[in-house]
């Protein structure tokens, strides 16, 4: 496959349940409110929730009559590589940024688009649990013993792209669910996750805490981001959507001035 021409960012873990689905909504959603040209695409037909996310807002902005900034989207039906090919070139066209979310297990397709990433984005909860994708660590010190399967494939995958045409794929690791109140587990992790990141490349940057909003705005496709149309937000909303600012400019994308504006992503 060509590479598109749109910085691709794809959210990829073989695990459900890190909120991967949450965060590449809500990038795709920041980058169009920051005026850039966005394609979304589903490679989950069967939970379909980045879909039905989508689905949702357009229906939610129709009902009331707003204007509401919603990527192009489309979700990926098809039973071949080529196939997935023509409909990635296809959205590509006229793109800044291409978001893919992938399905929470071992897909081909993932596979297959893996070494095309700009940014590849790894969501995981901060557990030994979600760590063990990674890497494994020796139960009496911590410390990571080996790397695992997946960071072995997404290891070859950056190495294979950097062969084809020397561009190193942004490997980032997003640290969801953060457990503020354990303070010993939050550190164990935290300092594996550098060890390891020091053997594969990969950056750690803090993502979503674990948020009923998150859940509540789903039926309605809005975002935090879409104030004027949230009502009064309290204390722990503002604290939300700081936490998606953060998110979207640790991820480092070549947005205008570098960087997501904090000013349309919504300062508190």
């Amino acid at each position: 496959m060509g590479n598109p021409q749109p910085h691709l960012i794809i959210f990829a873990n073989e695990k459900g349940g890190t909120g991967k689905s949450t965060t590449a909504v809500h990038t795709a959603i920041a980058l169009s409110a920051l005026g850039h040209k966005v394609g979304l695409i589903d490679l989950d037909p069967r939970q379909r929730t980045v879909t039905r996310y989508m689905e949702n807002r357009v229906e939610t902005a129709r009902r009331r009559g707003i204007d509401l900034p919603v990527p192009d989207f489309s979700v990926f039906t098809g039973d071949s590589t080529d196939a997935l090919d023509d409909q990635v070139i296809a959205m590509a066209q006229g793109q800044d940024f291409l978001v893919v979310d992938t399905p929470g297990r071992d897909d081909v397709f993932a596979r297959h688009l893996a070494p095309h990433a700009n940014t590849l984005v790894t969501p995981m909860n901060d557990s030994f649990v979600d760590f063990d994708l990674i890497g494994q660590v020796d139960p009496e010190t911590f410390k990571v013993r080996r790397l695992s399967f997946y960071s072995e494939l997404i290891f070859d995958a950056r190495k294979t792209r950097a062969k084809v045409d020397g561009v190193t794929i942004d490997w980032v690791v997003l640290r969801n669910r953060v457990q503020h109140h354990d303070a010993r587990n939050k550190k164990r992790v935290g300092d594996a996750l550098m060890e390891l990141s020091r053997r594969v490349g990969f950056r750690v940057i803090p993502g979503l805490s674990e948020r009923v909003i998150f859940r509540e705005l789903f039926p309605s496709g809005l975002t935090l981001l879409d104030k004027g149309h949230l009502g009064e937000l309290g204390v722990s909303h503002i604290a939300a959507r700081q936490e998606l600012r953060e998110m979207v400019a640790g991820f480092a994308l070549p947005t205008q001035g570098g960087t997501a504006s904090v000013d349309l992503l919504g300062a508190a």
